[in-house]
């Protein structure tokens, strides 16, 4: 195991072995012996772990876990470790993304360049291609959307919008097994596209809330539906 994987194999492992929230977790000791690794390794994941707010260090106490106030950064970090994230953590993740891409999708408008709308337009040769292979648009649609947010020219929401796709890397895949709505997406983005094109912010702005408020239908349809139906899609 490397260093850098460390930490996200850490919080995986903290997330599993504690019983519930605020519980008191294993020692640096037995968490070196776990991963064999040196105990200062473990220390420094740790204070990574304890900077995301996932988990907190109490002087002669021990290691306690709290999840609930972790960052949007730790989620992140819970998706790629394959920790599930709470059934309502998944809906409230994807309404502030369908908040943040609607105001980037207005902001492309203005400030998009050739070299935006050049990438903007191979992602959708590549749609076209990977639905004619009867394949979902799982990475063409990630990709698609982030390009958008991305011709805002503002790099800081970029990176903040591109965790929201980390935390869906592994539902994505889920929500496009449907070819169907692949084919209704697509149809989406060139709607999104030409308005982007024609530089229409007001219109960019309604075509982007109505092509989200799917996949919001679909987390609080899947919710209403039971917490086991949202984990076994997460």
């Amino acid at each position: 195991m490397t260093e850098k994987n460390l930490p996200a194999e850490l919080a995986s492992h903290l997330f599993t072995s504690s019983k519930e929230e605020g519980g008191r977790l294993p020692s640096e000791r037995e968490l070196a012996e776990h991963f064999s690794v040196s105990r200062g390794q473990i220390r420094e994941a740790l204070a990574i772990l304890e900077a995301m707010r996932i988990v907190e260090r109490r002087a002669k106490s021990g290691i306690y876990l709290t999840t609930r106030e972790a960052s949007v950064e730790a989620m992140a970090l819970f998706a790629r470790a394959g920790v599930p994230l709470d059934p309502v953590q998944i809906y409230e993740t994807v309404e502030l993304r369908k908040i943040h891409e609607i105001k980037a999708a207005e902001l492309a408008c203005s400030r998009a360049t050739e070299e935006n709308y050049e990438r903007l337009r191979e992602i959708l040769a590549a749609s076209e291609a990977r639905i004619g292979a009867g394949e979902g648009l799982a990475r063409e649609d990630r990709d698609f959307h982030l390009e958008i947010v991305r011709a805002t020219q503002n790099s800081v929401f970029h990176r903040i919008c591109s965790i929201y796709y980390v935390m869906g890397e592994q539902r994505l895949p889920i929500y496009f097994g449907d070819l169907e709505r692949s084919r209704r997406s697509h149809a989406d983005h060139l709607q999104i596209f030409d308005a982007l094109l024609r530089r229409d912010g007001n219109l960019a702005q309604a075509l982007m809330s109505a092509h989200l408020q799917g996949a919001e239908s679909y987390w609080k349809g899947l919710i209403g539906a039971g917490e086991d139906t949202v984990r076994a899609a997460s």
